[in-house]
């Protein structure tokens, strides 16, 4: 892996289908914020953290893939709100696997605490690490901990 300290990480951040209704659906659910919301809030952390990051949101499950096919090469990890496609999509797993790139998986809700069809999760398996049930703050907390981990890959003292 080359020297992350010397570039600026850039993280993509993906958020799957129906996010893009967030502020609207089910707010005692999702909560209140709007997918620009908290797009803002990824932006100012992510500088406050000294790295960028580019935001997609798709209800396709196929440009999803695409784009993290694309991240390679452009960006150092993958946060990732898969919404439904979480519980469902084999192609979304498939491709994090694929481009060994470090994701981290984000739910807004605690799908745990949900409704039982949510409890499993395809992409756990080749993430590394899910947060779930803060909000709009598991945003945070995955972009967090997904600079913390490539910044640990490159310099083993912050491990």
């Amino acid at each position: 892996m080359e020297n992350l300290q010397s570039s600026v990480l850039s993280i993509l951040v993906l958020h799957g289908p129906n996010l893009n209704l967030l502020g609207q659906r089910e707010p005692g659910i999702y909560g209140s914020l709007t997918l620009n919301a908290i797009n803002d809030l990824l932006a100012a952390t992510a500088e406050n953290l000294g790295v960028e990051v580019v935001t997609l949101q798709s209800n396709h499950e196929g440009v999803l893939v695409d784009a993290i096919h694309g991240a390679v090469g452009k960006h150092q990890g993958v946060l990732i709100n898969a919404g439904a496609y979480t519980h469902t999509s084999v192609a979304l797993r498939d491709a994090i696997a694929a481009v060994n790139l470090p994701a981290v998986e984000v739910h807004l809700s605690n799908i745990y605490r949900r409704e039982e069809f949510r409890h499993h999760s395809y992409l756990a398996a080749v993430v590394v690490g899910q947060i779930s049930g803060f909000g709009a703050r598991s945003y945070l907390l995955g972009l967090q901990a997904l600079v913390h981990h490539l910044q640990a890959a490159s310099s083993p003292e912050l491990k």
